[in-house]
């Protein structure tokens, strides 16, 4: 059993040590450009070939990377991979404070399909120049290009070409590249191919020719202003390929801007003084009783609603006013409650001051109140339910003989105790 477990563990050192590349040495130089591609192809021969001839190149795989010893990269350096499909690239632009320094980056490359990894180690020796820093730096950015897509080698050479074209250095190198979602730009919408846009800082040793500075002028400025593309007469010898943005255009000066900069103080060590040794508590402390605090922390707003309770009840039901408030809510209330019954049930006489005050049928009004009607609930105007006075008075027919008249009948009413006789004068004139 022992031979078989020892066996099998042998087995697994020797895979692994077989999917373990040998460390790789590149050396780029400060304040150039350093582009380094993560072929797929170059670790597809580590991983199991796919049950299907010929289907290999098909298995998704992608690219961790990171510094030694550290969950991420170096802050100089980025990595890109669009899809598992795709190659992935690293790149960046290292500066003179990396010189000498050996960057160890672990790649990690992992099969979506099988889940089985492969890792090598990248060496970035980082090598001064003569040339760093170059004094004058533009920085373009192109809305045509994804970041991807500018850092491939043929594309990033058509660019350098058509800059130098324009420029006309003695030296010129490519700087540094970021793609525009790093400075805050929004992903574009995936519709008519739109791109991200890229950034790309090139540097050269002479100045800026003037074709580069036409977009200094006023009237171009005045143009960017009113986000309208600027006249530049150099424009049509990059809108082949690159879609140039020229309001967004940065140039730079450094000789000037060290200049400006000598003037500052040194920055600190950025170590905070030392301020002695920390000491926690000891483990002795004794625990603390928070139920007086509790119950005084409830006690003060409970005595206090009950001082509040006990003096609004007292205002509201044992003083003069407060009883006369009561009893005007309850009629209201009272008042209230008979206008939701009159308008639930429709066949409830409508109250006297409502009716008219003569028939014109020639009968009776019927009683104003039926008898099961509750007493109790007295409507919003007190009617007049004493009907023992009526007279008749009479009315012409319409058959238009003066003689023959019936009789009508009229309740006599009383307002404020007072008869309204001026009623029957108005109704015998008829």
């Amino acid at each position: 059993m022992d031979t078989v477990v020892v066996v099998v563990w042998l087995s697994m050192v020797v895979t692994i040590l077989s999917r373990s590349h040998a460390d790789r040495n590149v050396y780029p130089s400060a304040g150039v450009l350093f582009v380094h591609v993560l072929e797929r192809e170059h670790f597809k021969g580590e991983f199991p070939p796919y049950p299907k001839p010929g289907d290999s190149s098909n298995d998704p795989i992608t690219f961790n990377t990171n510094l030694m010893g550290y969950p991420d990269r170096p802050g100089w350096l980025r990595y890109i991979q669009r899809t598992s499909h795709s190659d992935g690239v690293l790149y960046g632009s290292p500066t003179a404070e990396h010189v000498g320094k050996a960057t160890i980056i672990e790649i990690t490359a992992y099969n979506r399909r099988t889940f089985e990894t492969a890792r090598h180690n990248l060496v970035i020796n980082i090598m001064s120049t003569e040339e760093y820093p170059l004094p004058y730096q533009a920085e373009f950015f192109i809305k045509n290009m994804n970041v991807e897509e500018m850092l491939a080698s043929e594309v990033l050479g058509d660019f350098l070409g058509a800059v130098k074209n324009v420029w006309q250095p003695e030296r010129l190198n490519a700087i540094n590249i970021t793609s525009a979602l790093d400075r805050g730009g929004r992903v574009p919408l995936p519709i008519n191919n739109l791109k991200e846009g890229v950034y790309v800082m090139v540097g050269a040793d002479v100045q800026f020719s003037s074709c580069l500075r036409e977009v200094e002028n006023p009237h171009n400025q005045l143009r960017c202003s009113q986000e309208m593309e600027p006249v530049i007469s150099c424009d049509k010898k990059f809108r082949a390929q690159f879609d140039i943005d020229w309001c967004k255009i940065n140039l730079v000066d450094i000789t000037k801007v060290v200049m400006i900069h000598s003037n500052r103080p040194d920055p600190g060590t950025g170590v905070l003084p030392d301020i002695g040794e920390y000491n926690p508590p000891s483990e002795s402390l004794k625990s603390r009783d928070f139920f007086a605090d509790f119950l005084i922390t409830l006690a003060v707003p409970s005595a206090v609603a009950m001082v509040l309770f006990t003096i609004l009840g007292y205002s509201m039901c044992c003083r003069r006013e407060g009883v006369i408030q009561l009893v005007h809510h309850s009629s209201i209330q009272k008042s209230t409650k008979e206008l939701r019954s009159m308008s639930k049930n429709r066949e409830i006489s409508w109250p006297l001051s409502t009716l008219p005050v003569f028939s014109q049928s020639g009968e009776v009004v019927p009683p104003i109140h039926p008898d099961n009607y509750e007493t109790t609930s007295m409507p919003l105007m007190q009617t007049q339910t004493n009907l023992q006075n009526q007279i008749q008075i009479p009315q012409q027919q319409p058959s238009g003989d003066r003689d023959n008249y019936c009789m009508s009948t009229f309740r006599r009413l009383e307002v404020n105790g007072i008869p309204e006789e001026r009623k029957v004068a108005e109704a015998l004139n008829l």
